[in-house]
């Protein structure tokens, strides 16, 4: 038995994990739960999965839980960061899975390090923002980061049983989103509802929207670079449609290692969970005779620059990448509430790092107060300009 502390227990990430919990009883168990304010349903996983610990991250959430909460309910209930960090180093758990959205995930992650616990990473912020502070602390506490992301999974599987020394390339594939295909002038007026539209992957708001901007596979170029070890000039991104190759390696014999199946974040969830081992399950499987055309295309940034401004802050190093990440958030939450337009994200974002004075081998503090200031800088850039 395996006990899984869950962070982001309501979300797209965080109901596929209580999935696979549910169909292994036996192999897992939900020792603890959080969300950010969906109180319904983190209600109905508490009376399902009876964790010792539940954490909603907004106060007024926190206290509309309180008031609906069951009477004898056994599930200690606690909010806000203190929470999180709580549940994160919780001696009852083996594994952290962090599937919270944005930069919320790298304080509890480091709590987790910090007390060795192993972490299933689906939160791309904790090492775009902190990549080299998470990986110096990971190895120092011995503890392992195992991917939880499809590809980096595939990457990360790709390289089992392999020489690190031999790897010429990692070669992430990306949908392209729901705009894949489009030209500049056909996207400058598209809407939230348009730009959610993922064709292949069922995912959070957030996500969706970094998806159509290709800003995600941006954040992934950077995660890998932290995760694997490599630098930008050995990190390719090719857009494939069909999201059947999730990822590739290439190695210095001219060999390409991919990993291949249906597009279902469960496999690798329950992968991160079983690591090295591998668990059967029902999950649909890939038949070829119907996947029978795989395709790949450059990624185009001057219609999606986003993916361009993330390989410029990996080559930057120092703090840009968390500088990218913070104006991101800020930019895609106003995107969501319909008060900028499309283009406005990557033109603040590209603003905002204009004005950033990066700074080498940041502390943890010292990268929350300049994700602050990111944030704030950002929100006088769009007062001053709408």
């Amino acid at each position: 038995m395996k006990n899984i502390s869950l962070l982001g227990s309501t979300g797209s990430i965080g109901t596929q994990t209580l999935d696979v919990i549910r169909k292994n009883p036996n192999d897992f168990r939900a020792v603890a739960i959080a969300a950010n304010r969906s109180v319904d349903m983190l209600i109905e996983q508490i009376e399902e999965f009876n964790p010792i610990y539940a954490v909603v991250y907004e106060k007024d959430a926190y206290e509309s839980l309180m008031k609906k909460l069951p009477e004898g309910c056994q599930t200690e209930v606690l909010y806000g960061m203190d929470g999180l960090v709580k549940i994160a180093s919780m001696d009852e758990a083996d594994t952290v899975l962090t599937a919270v959205v944005g930069m919320i995930g790298l304080v509890p992650t480091m709590a987790a390090i910090e007390n060795g616990k192993d972490i299933a990473l689906a939160n791309k912020e904790t090492l775009v923002t902190a990549g080299k502070l998470v990986m110096d602390t990971a190895n120092k506490k011995g503890v392992k980061i195992l991917p939880v992301d499809s590809e980096h999974s595939a990457i990360f599987q790709s390289l089992n049983g392999e020489n690190r020394r031999d790897v010429e390339k990692i070669i992430l594939t990306a949908s392209g989103g729901p705009f894949r295909g489009k030209k500049k002038e056909e996207l400058v007026n598209v809407t939230k509802n348009e730009a959610l539209k993922h064709p292949n992957w069922d995912m959070g708001r957030k996500i969706s929207i970094d998806s159509s901007t290709l800003m995600n596979k941006g954040l992934e170029v950077i995660e890998a670079k932290w995760l694997f070890g490599v630098e930008r000039k050995d990190i390719d991104v090719v857009v494939h449609p069909q999201s059947i190759v999730h990822s590739m390696v290439q190695y210095r014999d001219s060999s390409v290692i991919a990993q291949l199946g249906c597009p279902d974040m469960r496999l690798p969830i329950q992968y991160a969970l079983t690591y090295p081992d591998r668990m059967k399950t029902d999950f649909e499987r890939l038949d070829f005779m119907k996947a029978s055309t795989l395709t790949f295309e450059k990624p185009d940034m001057e219609t999606f620059p986003c993916l361009r401004l993330a390989y410029e802050c990996l080559e930057k190093g120092g703090t840009y990448a968390a500088v990218l990440n913070a104006a991101n958030e800020v930019l895609v939450g106003e995107f969501l509430d319909d008060k900028i337009g499309f283009y406005d994200i990557p033109k603040f974002i590209e603003m905002t790092l204009d004005a950033h004075e990066s700074k080498e081998d940041a502390t943890l503090e010292e990268i929350l107060e300049i994700d602050k200031w990111a944030r704030t800088y950002v929100k006088s850039l769009l007062e001053s300009n709408i």
